[in-house]
């Protein structure tokens, strides 16, 4: 776990105190980092907002909301400029590697296509907007989607991930872990051929259950 430089946490009073859903308000705020990574110059909320509609509406839970106050904004590009700060501090330290917005993680069985955070060669970049370290579940998400990359790697020519950084901007906390690391920790010692052996297995009698 580490931090970085120069930047601030988000008091907690002031999160709190914002009337808008905290998942909406750090969606925004991912959106926001997107279209300054894209455009500094960029000041357009109202795009920033339809794209964080759109992530949101994907979730049954999602409460849209009718305007942003000051504070919101605030908040949101608070969240957004310590993320973008936070990349592009790690993009100075690996200059020959590109940054890649939504990086894909192929599906498996009846596990669907879906998009990353952030990647930047062979390191996936996770973003968390929470109020606490990061638990087990952060990690089995980031492992995942790292077998089902590595899946798709074995039929077809594409870069596996070897490390995963998962970022709060919210707290200014950071973590680096190794793909390999994390997986003999979880897997009782299995190698990544077996792991996913496993996980196609479990797929596929939760897949016969439901018929």
């Amino acid at each position: 776990m580490f931090r970085f430089e120069g930047l601030a946490a988000i008091p907690e009073d002031r999160i709190e105190a914002s009337r808008l859903q905290k998942s909406m308000l750090f969606e925004l705020a991912v959106a926001r980092a997107e279209s300054l990574l894209a455009d500094e110059s960029d000041s357009n909320w109202e795009k920033c907002i339809d794209i964080a509609v759109a992530r949101q509406r994907r979730h049954f839970d999602a409460r849209i909301p009718d305007r942003l106050s000051e504070e919101d904004i605030v908040l949101a590009d608070w969240a957004a400029r310590n993320l973008l700060t936070m990349l592009r501090s790690v993009c100075a330290q690996y200059p020959t590697s590109s940054l890649s917005i939504g990086p894909s993680v192929p599906g498996l069985g009846w596990i669907s296509s879906g998009v990353g955070d952030f990647s930047l060669g062979p390191f996936l970049i996770e973003v968390k907007h929470t109020d606490r370290n990061f638990v087990s579940g952060d990690f089995r998400q980031v492992l995942i989607y790292w077998l089902l990359r590595y899946s798709a790697s074995l039929e077809r020519d594409e870069e596996v991930w070897t490390d995963c950084l998962l970022l709060n901007p919210r707290r200014n906390s950071a973590l680096f872990v190794n793909f390999d690391f994390l997986l003999l920790s979880a897997s009782a010692g299995l190698n990544r051929i077996e792991t996913l052996e496993l996980m196609r297995s479990i797929l596929d009698r939760a897949f016969e259950k439901r018929q």
